[in-house]
């Protein structure tokens, strides 16, 4: 496992483990399987892992299997403020924070995040209910050891809540697709000229990295190195010394294993000008094809009228990556024949969703042209009449 420097010197492993998708078993977070992961990754020197307050089982299911193992120590715990439930209310801050100490099994946490900041009003409201001496007293206490923020907006916001704070690192969106979109590579930049650390997040853009169109995977299966694209877009991303920790929301032990091999192989500065020219290729070809830039963050969920948004999204891509009759046939079997089923007609277009996404998208008026699309007559009938004998 290779390592990088936090702002005060403390070695972080180049490979974070998000936290946010656990497997999950008859509706609860696979205890069990999530701690043979983890364990695995402890093992293979991973020491940097991300939970927040709002995964669901999230953080009280790391601080077991932590407590359980007898293995705190060893490991650094990042999780996060839900600064967008404080609201007016000062007591609030250590209503959160003592709750997911509780859940953590901790006394402290080693890097605690304002969580999804997306401009810097979010920042001024926090620092309004006294958040920021509130910070430093617990920084003092030593019940928080580092002080930081996640961000979701544009490379301006970023730089303003940046510079307004003596941060002690920072998390973004990150990844080849994704190089000048929010915090970008500006914002990558400009947070090391100030020598605060930077953690990586959605680096697989949900998933989207890995599940290529045709012609993308033939460029990379023509690479004699062998390469996976989740390989490629690891190492793309370890490639730039700026970058301190990279996530990835490990739930299989084959997915620790090589996520592990590629963070110790993988050097700043070990690019050609062959490896960026493929990845290159590479965009141009997913951006012929996405229709949606959905991450599958799961931040506009859940729908007041129990639309599956990033599942919907999902397949609408699919159709435009794999094939129409593949994109649809994920469709009927993953959300048309649930129990409840998260069709795209059920949006009234409250708007919730949106005030929520972290990439801005147009989400109403997405799952419309997705609805379209997903469902034509043939494909309502076929889904009706499967419903009669399937549920």
């Amino acid at each position: 496992m290779k390592y990088r420097k936090d702002k005060h010197g403390e070695e972080l492993s180049i490979l974070g483990y998000g936290c946010m998708r656990f497997t999950s078993k008859g509706g609860r977070i696979d205890i069990a399987k999530a701690g043979k992961e983890i364990m695995l990754a402890i093992e293979k020197g991973v020491n940097y892992f991300d939970t927040a307050y709002i995964y669901p089982g999230s953080e009280a299911a790391l601080g077991q299997i932590l407590e359980e193992n007898n293995v705190r120590d060893k490991v650094k715990i990042a999780t996060k403020l839900p600064q967008y439930l404080v609201g007016n209310n000062p007591k609030a801050l250590d209503r959160f924070f003592e709750e997911e100490k509780k859940r953590l099994r901790t006394s402290y946490v080693d890097y605690y995040l304002m969580h999804h900041l997306t401009d810097i009003s979010a920042w001024n409201k926090l620092k309004a209910v006294g958040a920021r001496e509130w910070l430093e007293s617990k920084k003092e206490s030593g019940e928080i050891r580092n002080i930081g923020f996640s961000y979701h907006g544009d490379t301006e916001g970023f730089i303003e809540i940046l510079n307004d704070y003596d941060w002690d690192f920072c998390q973004i969106q990150y990844n080849y697709m994704d190089e000048n979109t929010q915090a970008g590579k500006e914002g990558l930049k400009a947070a090391a000229s100030k020598g605060v650390p930077v953690v990586i997040m959605e680096p697989l853009r949900g998933g989207k990295l890995v599940e290529l169109t045709d012609s993308a995977k033939k460029m990379i299966a023509a690479d004699p190195r062998g390469r996976t694209p989740a390989e490629w877009a690891f190492r793309w991303l370890y490639n730039q010394p700026e970058v301190t920790v990279v996530l990835s929301g490990m739930n299989s032990e084959a997915m620790v294993t090589e996520n592990c091999r590629v963070a110790s192989e993988a050097e700043a500065g070990g690019f050609t000008e062959e490896d960026y020219a493929l990845i290159e290729r590479i965009k141009e070809e997913l951006y012929k094809a996405t229709k949606v830039n959905c991450t599958g963050c799961r931040y506009c969920m859940p729908c007041p009228r129990g639309v599956d948004i990033p599942g919907v999204f999902r397949c609408y891509n699919h159709m435009y990556t794999e094939g129409k009759g593949s994109g649809r046939s994920e469709f009927i079997q993953t959300i048309a024949l649930q129990d409840k089923p998260g069709l795209p007609s059920l949006c009234v277009g409250c708007g919730k969703c949106e005030k929520h996404c972290p990439q801005s998208l147009p989400i109403i008026k997405s799952l419309k042209e997705a609805d379209k699309a997903l469902r034509p007559l043939p494909y309502k009938v076929a889904a009706k009449v499967m419903r009669k004998f399937v549920l």
